[in-house]
């Protein structure tokens, strides 16, 4: 039996050293322009593609695009950075015995996984819903109106 606790003990040391990388890896992602707060406020606003009110269909088109992957990348960012959090943390409980972590890290493991699980649903729903039919803006006529959207 003292074989089976060496090799949890291996298994510990090896989730302790795991968990280290991940925390660096957080603090690199946090800190790199890909870090969810850099990322949110990289931003452009529509008068900067074609000045104020001015009719330009591709400037408008641009602006939509830009500001739906720009979304994407934001809400991207904060997955990541929640399921490496995520995975901290369950390498911590695992670490030191699920019984004996605090409440608030348990609220927090869960707060998370929820969030996740949300956003998963989500993308699953958006993937099985009918694509839309591609559409022609009577307005602009832009190429740029269906972007996307396949």
């Amino acid at each position: 039996m003292t074989e089976g606790k060496g090799n949890l003990r291996k298994g510990v040391g090896a989730l302790e050293k795991f968990q280290k990388s991940v925390n660096a890896l957080l603090a690199d992602l946090e800190s790199s322009p890909a870090g969810k707060s850099k990322v949110a406020a990289q931003t452009v606003s529509r008068s900067s593609l074609s000045g104020q009110n001015a009719c330009f269909a591709e400037a408008d088109g641009l602006y939509t695009q830009y500001n739906r992957v720009h979304e994407s990348l934001v809400t991207l960012s904060k997955s990541l950075g929640d399921q490496i959090e995520y995975l901290n943390l369950g390498v911590h409980a695992a670490a030191v015995g699920f019984d004996n972590v605090d409440d608030d890290t348990r609220r927090h493991f869960h707060e998370i996984q929820t969030r996740l699980d949300t956003e998963r649903e989500k993308a699953q729903a958006e993937k099985t819903a009918k694509p839309e039919q591609p559409r022609s803006d009577s307005k602009t006529g832009s190429a740029y109106d269906d972007l996307g959207d396949s």
